[in-house]
């Protein structure tokens, strides 16, 4: 008889799947063993999981990488649920993994003892640690302008800003994994990245001539960013970031 994945399984797989570089997709790779561990399935189970879900990312597809054939429509769903409100779908598979023990982010708190304030704070920064991970792994921890892979310099860059897009806050398509420089630029507008993924400097910059503090930044121009490896930045919020923020 076929085991059937139950919805939590599915999306403790999916939280996963965001946190874990491509590459890292196999059943050897120490998260994939401890998940598998966790729900009770085997590890080659869920690395073909992981790879049903890869099946569907459009960043893999646009590099004519593709998961494992077949899959089943559960997956599909779950990618939807996700794709409709990565907010409620991230925070809900976090605390999945809290209960199971796993997800040290949320035992720092006693949900039950907190005020729904307090609770709602917990839920923004709980989100905020996903929507890290899942764009840091998407570009391998790497900035997507340089290469630079110190994490403590990484930072989760959004594209449309986070007070600006609630429903998009949690959304890895909405984030590009940038350094700390290149974030504050990003952020003000000095630079931004078109829809086909050049970087672009503002004039604002480039105007300064003859000052090679900046090439820093300059030397990026018209450059092909690094593009991730797993959900590949709307070209719809790009076009937001280049025409509501960019200083032209």
């Amino acid at each position: 008889m076929q085991n059937i994945w139950s919805r939590d399984e599915l999306l403790i797989a999916f939280n996963l799947y965001c946190k874990i570089p491509f590459t890292k997709i196999n059943s050897r790779y120490k998260p994939v063993m401890d998940v598998a561990n966790i729900i009770g399935r085997s590890n080659n189970a869920l690395a073909m999981k992981l790879a049903n879900f890869a099946r569907l990312d459009p960043a893999l597809q646009a590099r004519g990488i593709k998961g494992l054939r077949g899959g089943s429509k559960s997956e599909e769903i779950i990618w939807n649920e996700f794709s409709e409100d990565w907010a409620a779908l991230s925070y809900e598979s976090e605390l999945l993994l809290a209960k199971l023990g796993k997800n040290n982010l949320v035992r720092e708190f006693d949900l039950n003892r907190l005020g729904l304030s307090k609770e709602a704070t917990v839920k923004v920064r709980i989100n905020q640690h996903f929507f890290r991970n899942a764009v840091l792994s998407s570009y391998n921890n790497q900035c997507c302008i340089t290469g630079i892979c110190i994490p403590e310099i990484l930072i989760a860059s959004h594209i449309i800003p986070w007070a600006i897009d609630e429903n998009n806050r949690v959304n890895p398509q909405n984030g590009v994994c940038l350094n700390a420089l290149h974030d504050k630029a990003f952020d003000k507008g000095l630079i931004s990245i078109t829809n086909d993924f050049k970087i672009i400097v503002s004039e604002k910059i480039l105007k300064l001539k003859g000052n090679q503090d900046l090439d820093i930044i300059t030397k990026f121009n018209g450059k092909e960013i690094k593009k991730p490896q797993k959900f590949l930045p709307k070209e719809e919020f790009l076009d937001y970031h280049f025409n509501n923020i960019f200083q032209k």
